[in-house]
């Protein structure tokens, strides 16, 4: 995992200017803190911080290397998990590797496979090729999103990079907000737009789309999607294929030159990562770390909820016991996780989701004493139907993202002449119908496969999105990589046309999933009611960042300038609901409201209407 970085132009050489480039490259040193490398060409110049997981010593970027005299380099941050049946393909091609890093495969993929590359990769990628035969940079960005890619144009030049702090370093690139950024923020976030890097005239190549910029201009497009299939299958032999897909894709990325371990809550999503883990190192005589997560005060201010019904402390030591692993249980104090709000802010370059963010940033933090890769349990929920909204009726047909119980939760704290709240709730509903709209459907679906299908769709393209962009975010800053099995997307290419009755089978949410690891997991485990990334109950974090928040309010600047004075002491003092996906209630809301003011003063940003 690493960070790329780089400026391409075809008209203007002197815009290629290697200081500029070396101050983008060096806000993104965490992502990479292993080493560093340049190079320019005569229409791109290209900067990489390495985070060295396989081949330590010979992986380094960026990587040129010359077939049939023709001149290629790439940047690339990512991990391919079939780099070993690519490599012996690619050598039967004619093709003589010199090291043993997926770099290279990556690179000689797209040597060989040309455009086509992309389809041919499993795994997490965002990469950029200077193909000096064909006078253009090649680019691609793997099927979920998993891996960032930022990009922004300046007169004649493509700024790129994996980090939106790193184009914001541009001296051309000013930190603009325009109404559509500032209404992804109240309204959508941490949700954003696929394509919309919420600052003014930056952007962000598509989840699955890949394309080139040359003299003619950018040209992107999608790669992959997904293709609906009315499929008749029993629920044995679901299960049995779904099983032999997840081992498939975990044991692919347990491959690691440096330390590795797995993050265990006791759910069923990382008992099934760390089981199938723990059997594959036992295999080698090895014994696997797992880590759990938890905060100071939590056994003492718990409070059950539908979206979080237990807590994870005694299920994941349970679990780690019964499979046998180096377990640690890593507690977040209260302090830090108000405090780490504002490098949540810096590592996430907007606004993102407080504690739930705060908290991930410590954890990793720690983590990274000890282990450089990870593998996490997310995804799952999206792909095989675990959430609520996907059998919750008055979740389901609501005119709204369903994972935002209240749309007006945010936007109504603020001056209405400022944010325009109909105009805005009206931006954000447009967008979820015409994601509705764009899901693909055979047309012969049963009202509960349409809806399954919708619900995937909406799930995997916007809440896990998010999900992935935080933990990318939040790792990276240590400089901790963390692979996500479950977003292998034969997975979901295999799940989203299994039939709704199958994976909800016996009104049990990821029936599909459960049935499918029954040999590797524990009842106790296996049929566990779902609970999501835990968050803090202690009432010392609301009141520690309400002050804050107050403090700030007090001292003016320009959330000060926008908020509604009398909503925000109505909510201060109101009851306490969840507003967002399962987490986020009034101290979240409060801390997010401390970040947006932290995010207005750390990146100068100023709102233009």
């Amino acid at each position: 995992m690493c960070s790329i970085c780089g400026i391409i132009d075809f008209e203007t050489k002197g815009n290629l200017n290697t200081q500029i480039l070396e101050n983008m490259n060096s806000t993104m040193k965490s992502r990479g803190p292993d080493d560093n490398g340049f190079l320019s060409c005569q229409f791109a110049a290209f900067a990489h911080n390495r985070l060295a997981v396989m081949d330590v010593e010979k992986g380094k970027q960026p990587m040129t290397r010359t077939f049939d005299g023709n001149t290629y380099t790439i940047i690339y941050n990512g991990e391919i998990y079939n780099f070993r049946e690519l490599r012996a393909d690619l050598e039967k091609e004619g093709i003589t590797f010199s090291t043993n890093c997926d770099t290279e495969v990556v690179l000689y993929s797209y040597i060989v496979y040309g455009e086509e590359c992309p389809k041919h990769l499993n795994g997490i990628f965002a990469f950029a090729v200077i193909d000096e035969k064909e006078n253009k940079v090649f680019m691609a960005r793997d099927r979920f999103g998993v891996k960032p890619f930022f990009y922004a144009k300046v007169g004649s030049s493509l700024l790129i990079a994996s980090e939106i702090k790193a184009i914001l370093k541009h001296p051309k690139i000013k930190p603009q907000i325009d109404r559509e950024g500032l209404w992804q923020l109240l309204f959508l976030s941490p949700c954003t737009v696929n394509g919309s890097g919420v600052f003014k005239d930056i952007s962000e190549i598509k989840p699955a789309f890949c394309g080139s910029f040359s003299k003619k201009g950018l040209r992107l497009y999608r790669y992959w999607s997904l293709k609906p299939e009315d499929t008749e299958i029993s629920s044995l032999d679901a299960a049995l294929h779904t099983k032999e897909l997840l081992l498939d894709a975990v044991n692919r990325q347990l491959v690691s030159d440096v330390p590795l371990a797995v993050l265990l809550s006791g759910g069923l999503d990382s008992s099934v990562v760390s089981a199938i883990s723990s059997k594959n190192y036992r295999s080698q005589g090895k014994v696997l770390s797992t880590y759990s997560f938890e905060y100071e005060g939590n056994k003492k201010n718990f409070k059950s909820s539908l979206f979080q019904p237990q807590g994870d402390d005694d299920f994941a030591l349970w679990t780690a016991q019964k499979l046998g692993t180096n377990h640690t249980v890593l507690t977040a104090p209260t302090k830090e996780v108000s405090a780490r709000l504002f490098d949540a802010v810096k590592a996430r370059d907007i606004p993102g989701q407080a504690d739930i963010d705060s908290s991930l940033l410590y954890f990793c933090s720690k983590i990274k004493e000890n282990h450089t890769v990870v593998l996490s349990g997310e995804c799952a929920d999206e792909i095989f139907g675990g959430y609520p909204w996907f059998y919750k009726e008055e979740m389901l047909y609501s005119d709204f993202f369903p994972w935002i119980h209240s749309p007006l939760a945010r936007a109504n704290l603020f001056k209405d002449d400022i944010v325009r709240i109909k105009d805005g709730y009206s931006y954000a509903s447009a967008l979820y119908k015409a994601s509705l709209n764009e899901c693909p459907l055979t047309g012969e679906e049963t009202p509960d496969m349409k809806t399954a299908r919708q619900a995937t769709w909406l799930s995997v393209n916007w809440f896990m999105t998010s999900l992935l962009e935080r933990k990318d975010r939040m790792s990276m800053y240590s400089g901790l990589e963390v692979r996500v099995p479950f977003s292998d997307h034969r997975i979901l290419e295999f799940v989203y046309n299994v039939p709704w009755s199958i994976k909800f089978e016996n009104g049990v949410e990821k029936a599909l999933l459960r049935k499918a690891m029954t040999d590797y997991l524990p009842e106790k485990i296996l049929y566990r009611k779902k609970s999501p990334y835990p968050k803090t109950h202690n009432p010392k974090y609301e009141k520690a960042v309400k002050k804050e928040l107050l403090r700030r309010i007090k001292s003016g600047g320009a959330l000060a300038e926008m908020l509604d004075k009398k909503s925000l002491n109505s909510f201060l003092h109101g009851e306490n609901t969840t507003w967002f996906g399962q987490l986020m209630s009034r101290p979240q809301l409060i801390a997010w409201l401390l970040q947006l003011d932290m995010w207005f003063e750390i990146y100068d940003a100023w709102l233009i209407t």
